[in-house]
């Protein structure tokens, strides 16, 4: 993966604004919203601000015109340069072609359950299993308005990724609930054992059960 002189997702968001047209931060904000694209992408004013400024540094970005309506403050429209069109496509390609790990919350519980007693695992489980499922069914449900709506599939296409998302992690989840429920998963008399005794087990006790 390249080293970004700005890596920020929102940066990339700015740029892919710019690309279309000149525009002034609250603008781009507005845009963002309008589009949902805030469920993607982690949006706050002062973020933005800051990432403008950044983009603008580093010569991704130019200061256009400033412009003044009424009693408001003045605001500076930005375009985007030519090094801020290459680098808005080199990095867009790279997010699309090459997968990248990430270190999901939810993968880092996973690699500690045995912290917890099955008992009390299976009960958050249940209840993380309760709470896709109603992302599922509101993803769904977002899905089905933008259609309606004649959205076009390119513009909804990473709410659609996120529902995918949603009912594979439902779909481990719930695996996984019956799996502890029956006392299925490999390493569960260990794992019940050390929580009634107190007692954890060496590692060359674990890999060696």
């Amino acid at each position: 993966m390249a080293k970004r002189t700005v890596s920020n997702p929102l940066a990339l968001a700015v740029l892919g604004l710019l690309s279309e047209r000149p525009m002034h931060p609250y603008e781009m904000a507005s845009t963002l919203r309008g589009r949902a694209k805030e469920e993607s992408i982690k949006l706050n004013y002062g973020s933005l601000y800051s990432v403008v400024e950044s983009l603008h540094k580093h010569g991704l970005i130019e200061a256009v015109e400033t412009v003044k309506e009424g009693r408001r403050p003045e605001r500076t429209i930005y375009g985007i340069t030519e090094p801020g069109r290459t680098e808005f496509a080199d990095w867009l390609s790279e997010l699309i072609a090459v997968p990248a790990k990430e270190y999901t919350r939810f993968e880092a519980a996973l690699s500690l359950l045995g912290g917890l007693p099955p008992d009390e695992v299976l009960g958050l489980l249940q209840l993380r299993a309760h709470r896709l499922a109603m992302a599922v069914a509101a993803g769904e449900s977002a899905l089905a308005r933008s259609a309606a709506q004649g959205l076009p599939r390119l513009f909804s296409i990473e709410f659609e990724y996120r529902l995918t998302q949603a009912r594979a992690e439902l779909a481990f989840v719930e695996l996984l609930i019956d799996d502890v429920a029956d006392g299925r998963i490999e390493g569960y008399e260990m794992w019940r054992r050390m929580h009634e005794s107190g007692e954890f087990p060496t590692d060359a006790e674990i890999h060696n059960r």
